[in-house]
């Protein structure tokens, strides 16, 4: 079995027509992959791709499901390790700010992960594909490497290396949830109203404006109404001056 690794580890990264994209990978992954094919994958957006390749499920949608939830475990994991004494409800806050998608979004930007996507897809890139690709990516690591191997991996090349996680303990990136608070503390009235829904790149767009006291404050647009929701308050945050107050 290590020899026929060993000889597949070789055959891609010195004969295999995808070597380049192999020396690519490994500063990446810290290994010559095996099956080339799973991490080809893991990079395939499916608005990339035609119709017919679209139901042949060639695309990274089933690595992003198994990669999400294995980070997530390995986080938990992770989190349990490092604060022995927490709460649930610290850990579970924590754990919701790394793998939500605006954190995964720059780490997968960090990884350069959006360039081996750009080589991949003949496409305009969003910042939440970027963010997806590092799920399916785990995914495709783990039925390399199995679990142990994912979490040494997930914990020594991202968690370490890409994120500060002391930083995220009184870090509050919710910004309707700040903007909601602050607008009930002074009695004012807000409401997020759908401007437009289009497509771009063949996806679902949303552009969203936010009302206080009946007057538009801030406008955003993203590929979910969530998204877009909380850009949107961010920027009314900003505009008020209240992004670095307290609520």
């Amino acid at each position: 079995m290590f020899v026929v690794k060993g000889v597949k580890k070789f055959y891609n990264f010195f004969l295999s027509e995808d070597k380049e994209l192999v020396r690519k990978l490994v500063p990446v992954l810290g290994f010559v992959p095996v099956n080339l094919r799973l991490f080809k994958l893991a990079f395939l957006h499916k608005s990339n791709l035609n119709e017919r390749e679209k139901r042949s499920l060639q695309n990274n949608e089933r690595l992003e499901y198994l990669g999400d939830a294995i980070l997530g475990t390995i986080v938990a994991e992770y989190l349990f390790k490092k604060y022995p004494d927490a709460q649930e409800g610290f850990l579970t806050k924590m754990r919701s700010k790394i793998v939500k998608r605006t954190t995964l979004n720059e780490i997968g930007g960090k990884m350069g992960l959006d360039m081996l996507m750009i080589e991949l897809n003949d496409m305009r890139l969003s910042r939440t594909m970027v963010g997806n690709a590092v799920e399916a990516l785990v995914g495709a690591i783990y039925l390399e490497k199995g679990y142990v191997g994912t979490r040494k991996y997930v914990v020594k090349k991202i968690l370490r290396k890409f994120l500060d996680v002391h930083s995220l303990e009184n870090f509050d990136d919710n910004y309707k949830s700040q903007l909601l608070e602050w607008c009930q503390k002074n009695g004012k009235t807000i409401e997020f109203k759908l401007a437009a829904h289009y497509k771009l790149n063949k996806r679902d767009r949303f552009k969203i404006s936010l009302w206080i006291d009946g007057k538009k404050i801030a406008v955003a647009d993203d590929y979910s109404k969530k998204s877009a929701e909380q850009l949107a308050a961010e920027r009314a945050l900003k505009k008020m001056g209240l992004l670095n107050q307290e609520a």
